[in-house]
């Protein structure tokens, strides 16, 4: 049975944007009758998001853009929180930390832009509403981007864990659409192509909601270290195979060893290529902190060596 826990951020929030969306959507053209609204210009058919957000919907508009932005936000949190915690794979470097934190920097500004643009609509602040969306879609963009290249990062590291790499593409591949369609939308709407710029915007934002959805990947593993007690699942350095070659591992809840990275050779070595080396896969970092992670061949020699370190 799958139990509620991180995961459940993400869901809620692509539910709710999704769901906002489409009532929007269906307000305008089954309520309304594809109502033209006042902030609509003379030639515009199709209305933008925006326009019908600002009509009777406006509560719906700003709680669903409200509830979207703070579910995709803690989504982001939990996944510092969790490989902080060794509950997810966690970031090998200190670069890689900087890119979480600038993702969630980020993805901050850009929830402020979606919140404010909701708030201050269309029709009685056009200025400020624009600034807003610009705010929102740079902000949500730039997060992209970071959160994508510490996918990267992990995934080239974590070479075994495949679900890293499948999320960078994703990732990347929604980076790229958005930005691309985010760019025709600008133009269409600085040319007055009003119609084709006001399907764009429906475009980009149902795709949103997919982008949401995919941090459900992220934070699923979570679950089965649950239980896991804070530090049980440490990245130990300094660990060295039978050739004398250090390696780095992480170990999951347990303690039980799930990759092994000989850096010298840049590659990976299996949990069982490890053990066959003699390697003692169950020490954490303070273990080998006490122990010099020298290599003892035997279990035998391996446990005298420990027993004599503490």
């Amino acid at each position: 049975m799958m139990l509620i826990s991180y995961w459940v951020f993400p869901i809620v929030g692509s539910l709710v944007w999704l769901g906002m969306l489409l009532g929007l959507l269906i307000h305008w053209c089954v309520d309304t009758h594809y109502k033209h609204y006042s902030s609509m210009s003379a030639g515009q058919s199709i209305a933008y998001i925006s326009d019908v957000g600002a009509s009777e919907l406006k509560p719906l508009f700003i709680a669903g853009c409200t509830v979207t932005t703070i579910c995709l936000d803690l989504s982001f949190l939990s996944d510092r929180w969790l490989r902080h915690r060794g509950r997810l794979l966690p970031n090998t470097s200190t670069f890689e930390k900087v890119l979480s934190i600038l993702t969630i920097i980020f993805a901050f500004v850009g929830t402020c832009g979606l919140i404010l643009l909701s708030i201050f609509d269309t029709v009685h602040y056009p200025r400020l509403h624009d600034v807003f969306l610009l705010l929102f879609i740079a902000g949500y963009v730039l997060s992209a981007i970071f959160i994508c290249w510490q996918y990267q990062r992990l995934g080239s590291r974590y070479r075994d864990h495949p679900v890293l790499h499948i999320s960078f593409i994703i990732k990347l591949i929604f980076i790229v659409v958005e930005i691309l369609l985010a760019i025709a939308f600008i133009a269409c709407n600085w040319t007055n192509h009003t119609n084709a710029a006001a399907v764009l915007e429906w475009l980009v934002a149902f795709i949103f909601s997919f982008y949401i959805l995919s941090f459900f990947v992220d934070l699923l593993p979570a679950v089965r270290t649950r239980k896991t007690s804070p530090g049980a699942g440490v990245l130990a350095h300094g660990r060295r195979t039978r050739a004398g070659r250090f390696c780095d591992s992480y170990t999951g809840g347990g303690g039980s060893s799930v990759s092994e990275y000989d850096r010298s050779a840049s590659r990976y070595v299996s949990g069982h290529d490890m053990e066959e080396a003699g390697s003692d896969r169950h020490l954490t970092t303070q273990n080998y902190a006490h122990g010099g992670g020298d290599y003892y061949p035997h279990s035998n020699d391996r446990t005298a060596a420990m027993s004599n370190n503490f």
